[in-house]
C-alpha cells in the first residue's frame, strides 16, 4: 500500500456533514432511475444512454466546491483516490472480467434446484481464490444459460450475488479487497481461513433458504411448462472451452499476491506517492487483459455473449462513487472527533464492529471501511504502539474483533447492489437482452437482503460475536 506521508492536512475534521449530499445523490440515482424505468420506457432509455452524464454531474457537484473550498488539499485527495484506489480497482475488475469471459462452460445444464445449488456452491468455493469478481464472471453465464427456460429466475441471480459475489470471498486476501488491505497491514495471508466456521454457517443458512424457495418455484413451473418438463429429462453434458484462460487467472492471482509481498520502493506521480510494486501489478494485469483477449477465439466471446457494457457501466458509475465518497471516508478517518464520530464512539464490542463495518460496507466502499474499523480497533486496544506489534497483539489477544470487522465488511457487501462491484456487474449481465432477466430494482433487491440476509447475520452475531 502506498505511503501517505506526503499527504496534506486531514480534512475530515473540517468537512461539514452535508458534504455527503452528492454521494447520497448518486446512490439515489442508481436506485431510482432503474426503478422508475421499469414503469416508464423514456426514463429507462434516458438512464441507459446518459448514466455517464448523471455520474459526472454528481462527481463534479462534489469535486468543484471541494477544490474551491480547500484548494491543494482537496486536489490531493482527488488525485489520491483516483491513482491509489479507483484505477487499480478498475484494472483488477477489467482483468478478472475479461479473462473469466474467455472461459465458456457449455452443455445441457438444467436449471433444477439441485443444479442451481451446485453452481452456487462451486462459485462460492472458488471465490476466495480467484476473487469474487473472477468467480462471478466465470459462473454467472453458465447459471443464466441453465435457467434460460425458467420463468422465475431473478431470485437465482440474487442468491448468486449473495453467495458468489460476496460471502464466498471471505477466506483469503485474494477473495475481497478489504482482506487484501488487512494483508498489506500485517495480517498473515492464511489467517483469514479462521473465518471458515462463520462463512460455512452463513453459506449453509442462505443456501438452505435458496433450495427451499427454488424448489417451490420450480415445481410450480414444472406442472405447467411442457418445455421445462422435457428439459428435466435430458442428460447433462458439460465441457469447458477456452481453458487456457485459467493460466491468465493464475497470473492475476500471482500478480496481486506479488504486489503484497515485494517492496520495490516508491514513485511520486502527480504529487501522490505510489508503490512501484503496485504500478508493476497494474501494468501486468493490463498485459494479461490484452493477452487473454488476443488468444481467445472470437467464437468463445460470441457464445459467451461477451460485451464491454457491464465493465463500462461499473467503471463510469464507480468513478462517480469514488469521487463523491471522499468526504464520507475522510470524516470516518477523522475518528471520534470528526463529524461522523458518533458512529465510531458507539463501536465497543465485537457485535458492534460486525454491524458497523457491515452496515457502512453496504453503501460505502468496503475496503476503506474495513481499514477504518481495523485502525479503530488498533487505537482502542493498543494506542501508541507501532502497527506491526499492535496487529500481532490484536490477532493474539483480540482476534474476535478482527473476525467481526472482516466478516462484516465482506458479508454485508451483499446487502445492496452497490455494496460490492461484482453485484452491479452481475445485475448488468443478467439484464442484457440475451438473458432478459427482470432483476429487482434497488429497493426490491434490498427486500431480499432484509428478509434473508439480515436474519442470517443476526444469527451469526448471536453465535459468533
Amino acid at each position: 500500500m502506498a505511503s501517505d506521508s506526503s499527504a496534506p492536512e486531514n480534512l475530515g475534521l473540517r468537512l461539514p456533514l452535508w458534504s455527503i449530499i452528492p454521494f447520497a445523490g448518486i446512490l439515489l440515482s442508481i436506485a431510482l432511475f432503474p426503478l422508475f424505468g421499469q414503469k416508464n420506457a423514456s426514463v429507462e432509455k434516458f438512464w441507459y444512454r446518459h448514466f455517464g452524464e448523471v455520474s459526472a454531474f454528481w462527481g463534479l457537484l462534489m469535486a468543484v466546491p471541494f477544490v474551491i473550498g480547500f484548494g491543494q488539499s482537496a486536489f490531493y485527495q482527488l488525485k489520491h483516490v483516483m491513482l491509489i484506489d479507483y484505477f487499480p480497482f478498475i484494472i483488477l475488475l477489467l482483468a478478472l472480467y475479461t479473462v473469466s469471459s474467455g472461459i465458456l462452460v457449455e452443455g445441457h445444464l438444467k436449471g433444477t434446484p439441485a443444479m442451481n445449488a451446485l453452481l452456487l456452491v462451486i462459485g462460492t468455493a472458488i471465490a476466495s481464490w480467484m476473487g469474487t469478481t473472477g468467480a462471478s464472471m466465470l459462473m454467472i453465464r453458465p447459471l443464466l444459460r441453465a435457467n434460460t427456460h425458467r420463468r422465475n429466475k431473478a431470485h437465482v441471480v440474487v442468491f448468486f450475488i449473495f453467495l458468489v459475489s460476496n460471502i464466498g470471498g471471505a477466506l483469503t486476501p485474494l477473495g475481497d479487497p478489504p482482506l487484501f488491505l488487512g494483508f498489506l497491514h500485517g495480517v498473515p495471508f492464511f489467517w483469514t481461513l479462521r473465518l471458515l466456521p462463520i462463512m460455512a454457517f452463513t453459506v449453509a443458512v442462505v443456501l438452505s433458504v435458496f433450495i427451499v424457495l427454488d424448489t417451490i418455484l420450480y415445481r410450480r413451473e414444472l406442472a405447467v411448462n411442457d418445455s421445462l418438463r422435457s428439459l428435466h429429462d435430458e442428460k447433462t453434458k458439460v465441457r469447458i472451452v477456452g481453458s487456457h484462460n485459467f493460466i491468465f487467472l493464475v497470473g492475476i492471482v500471482g500478480t496481486v499476491l506479488m504486489s503484497g509481498i515485494l517492496e520495490l520502493g516508491e514513485w511520486n506521480v502527480f504529487g501522490v506517492t505510489l508503490s512501484i510494486q503496485n504500478i508493476l501489478r497494474d501494468a501486468i494485469l493490463f498485459i494479461l487483459v490484452v493477452l487473454s483477449f488476443k488468444f481467445t477465439r472470437k467464437e468463445i466471446h460470441q457464445r459467451n455473449e461477451f460485451t464491454w457494457r457491464p465493465i463500462e457501466e461499473v467503471a463510469v458509475l464507480f468513478a462517480g462513487i469514488f469521487v463523491t465518497i471522499i468526504p464520507a471516508i475522510l470524516m470516518l478517518k477523522a475518528g471520534t472527533e470528526g463529524p461522523m464520530g458518533f458512529i465510531l464512539r458507539a463501536v465497543k464490542n465485537p457485535s458492534h464492529y460486525f454491524w458497523a463495518a457491515g452496515g457502512l460496507s453496504s453503501f460505502l466502499d468496503n475496503a476503506p471501511t474495513y481499514l477504518t474499523f481495523f485502525n479503530t480497533a488498533l487505537g482502542s486496544f493498543y494506542a501508541g504502539m507501532p502497527e506491526p506489534q499492535a496487529v500481532s497483539n490484536l490477532i493474539a489477544e483480540k482476534a474476535v474483533y478482527l473476525k467481526a470487522i472482516a466478516a462484516g465488511a465482506v458479508f454485508m457487501g451483499a446487502n445492496t447492489y452497490i455494496g460490492n462491484a461484482p453485484n452491479f456487474m452481475v445485475k448488468a449481465i443478467a439484464e442484457e437482452k440475451r438473458w432478459g432477466v427482470r432483476m429487482p430494482h434497488f429497493f426490491g433487491y434490498m427486500g431480499y437482503s432484509l428478509a434473508i440476509l439480515i436474519p442470517t447475520f443476526i444469527l451469526v452475531t448471536l453465535i459468533f460475536f
